[in-house]
């Protein structure tokens, strides 16, 4: 149940607060003066897009609190909860603190229970929440789908639980049909693929390429490709370092070795060379180490090098036309090569997975037969119950004469609630044809019937709150007192609140409010007043009449206020 809304620079309004509550709330106001805005206030709660253009002149942003009671072990509760929000006094009843903010700029805040949250938890919360009709709802209901959803909700749990199980089979009835037609219509191109996959990894397992193998063979080739000048540099380095020609030329160690006797036979007279003859001592060593080195490399160097540099460019260019024909590089055509194997599997396997779909999605189709004939006659048996009680409404609603069927059919094939087809078909009087509501129902006959079917449904689907705007229009006279008293009495078991423009509906009302408009200037201000006593008299004055002074209309509003109250006295 709504407790309370407050509503700042959205459309006319510039800030107002609605006090609500339980029972019946009507809402009205002169033409202009805001009353829908009430209802675009609700819908910004409830997670419908935020406008910019309904913000007010003037202000940055609108901004929409509301407050709810609701049932703390509800799963309403539990998805705030989970959405990080807070309840206030959870006791039998918590409240629950919804806020949203629209901004010139078109971005869009909202929070629960004082936590910021997506606006899609709004519309989540909001399902369960409130029902909302309105003149775009009259109109949905000339749909098939909004009269197969009215027709499910009176069906109560019975039909949910079917159609439950019925979507989950239908879910995966669909998956694996359009698994099982893509392999069918891909069959050729995947044998293909698997021919072309085979003869690939046949070509590359001949092959046999190793990683990093195109480097360490680019290394060989470069070495043994420059053979001569590495044995020439090699050779003049040894020979620099210590001669083997065996002439009398000098050479790194003989210097080295040199200087070495010379300073070791000096440090005697100055026992600060000493550190000087270790040094040389160890240059010497090294420049030996070096020239053994040198002579170790000359005699690996490989006398055959011609020989091996064609073999291994020959291995280079078998790789090389492999990376061209199968990948980018040869980690690349290694990395195909590992997961082929899989793929090839995968490729292969199709005939069999084939027979498997096919037996997989024939078993799914008899179930949904099953599940979908088992919807089809819950259905049936809702619909019959369903017309009876819609039509007793309309003749308590001055249709009298009126009846309601709802009708099924099958559609051409299965879909995600079944294959019926539902219609609401309404015979205005005996004798007369019966007419599709989509066809032939006016806007009055509409917003009776539509009325009448939530008043039948709200005895096997309560909903919290209930929120009407205009269900009266194209309706007066007896038909709107009618009206009235079936708001009032779908009040007893949920909050109601509507806005209307008809005094024998808001008679009804046990919360009047009314959105005042204050013109200043080139500015429309609008607020809300909560009636009573005398204001409340003038008011439904002025809806009957116009003139909230009329002493006619005073009369005539004291009079169906007279009839409301012995209404609720006899319930």
């Amino acid at each position: 149940m709504i407790e309370e809304i407050s509503i700042r620079s959205l459309g006319v309004i510039g800030e107002a607060t609605l006090p609500l509550g339980p029972g019946f709330t009507a809402i009205t106001g002169e033409t202009g003066a805001g009353k829908t805005m009430v209802v675009s206030a609700l819908g910004l709660l409830l997670g419908e897009r935020g406008d910019a253009a309904a913000i007010r002149s003037g202000a940055t942003q609108a901004v929409v609190e509301g407050r709810w009671l609701i049932d703390p072990e509800s799963s309403v509760a539990e998805r705030v909860r989970d959405a990080g929000g807070d309840l206030d006094d959870e006791g039998s009843a918590a409240g629950l603190l919804l806020t949203r903010a629209v901004t010139q700029e078109g971005r869009s805040r909202a929070t629960v229970g004082g936590r910021s949250a997506p606006v899609k938890v709004l519309s989540e919360i909001g399902e369960s929440l409130v029902v909302v009709h309105g003149q775009s709802d009259q109109v949905r209901l000339r749909s098939a789908s909004a009269q197969r959803e009215a027709l499910d909700r009176f069906a109560g749990e019975p039909v949910a639980a079917v159609l439950g199980d019925y979507q989950t089979v239908y879910r995966r009835w669909q998956a694996a049909q359009a698994e099982l037609d893509l392999l069918t219509e891909e069959r050729d191109r995947r044998g293909r693929e698997a021919d072309d996959l085979r003869s690939a990894l046949a070509e590359i397992e001949a092959i046999a390429p190793q990683r990093g193998e195109d480097v360490q063979l680019a290394e060989t080739i470069d070495r043994l490709s420059n053979l001569e000048e590495l044995r020439l540099a090699a050779a003049q380095a040894q020979e620099l370092v210590s001669s083997q020609s065996g002439e009398d030329v000098g050479d790194a160690l003989g210097f080295l070795d040199q200087a070495r006797r010379l300073l070791d036979r000096a440090s005697e007279h100055d026992a600060s060379l000493v550190p000087v003859v270790g040094t040389l001592a160890e240059a010497t060593a090294l420049a030996a180490e070096v020239s053994a080195q040198l002579a170790h490399y000359l005699g690996g160097l490989d006398a055959d090098g011609a020989a091996e540099l064609a073999t291994l460019q020959e291995r280079r260019a078998e790789l090389g036309a492999l990376v061209r024909k199968h990948g980018t590089s040869l980690d690349d055509v290694l990395d195909r090569f590992e997961s082929g194997g899989e793929r090839l599997i995968e490729l292969d396997g199709d005939t069999d997975r084939i027979e498997a779909l096919g037996a997989e999605v024939g078993e799914l189709r008899e179930r949904i037969i099953l599940l979908g004939d088992r919807l089809t006659e819950l259905r049936s048996a809702a619909a019959t119950q369903l017309g009876e009680r819609v039509t007793e409404e309309l003749a308590a609603l001055a249709m009298a004469t009126a009846r309601v069927t709802v009708q099924l059919s099958d559609r051409p094939e299965y879909a995600t609630t079944g294959k019926d087809q539902v219609e609401f078909l309404l015979q205005p009087h005996p004798g007369s044809e019966p007419r599709a509501l989509a066809r032939g129902a006016s806007g009055g006959e509409l917003s009776r019937v539509m009325l009448a079917i939530e008043v039948v449904i709200a005895a096997t689907d309560p909903i919290p709150t209930f929120i009407f705007d205009e269900v009266d229009a194209g309706v007066g006279g007896a038909s709107a007192i009618e009206i009235g008293r079936r708001l009032a009495r779908l009040a007893t078991t949920a909050q109601v609140i509507a806005v209307t423009h008809l005094a024998q509906v808001a008679a009804f009302a046990t919360n009047h409010l009314t959105v005042v408009k204050d013109v200043d200037g080139a500015v429309t201000a609008s607020s809300v007043r909560q009636l009573s006593g005398e204001d409340r008299v003038a008011e439904m004055a002025r809806l009957l009449s116009g003139l909230p002074d009329s002493e006619s209309g005073l009369t005539h509003a004291r009079e169906l206020l007279d009839l409301a109250a012995d209404d609720r006295a006899t319930v």
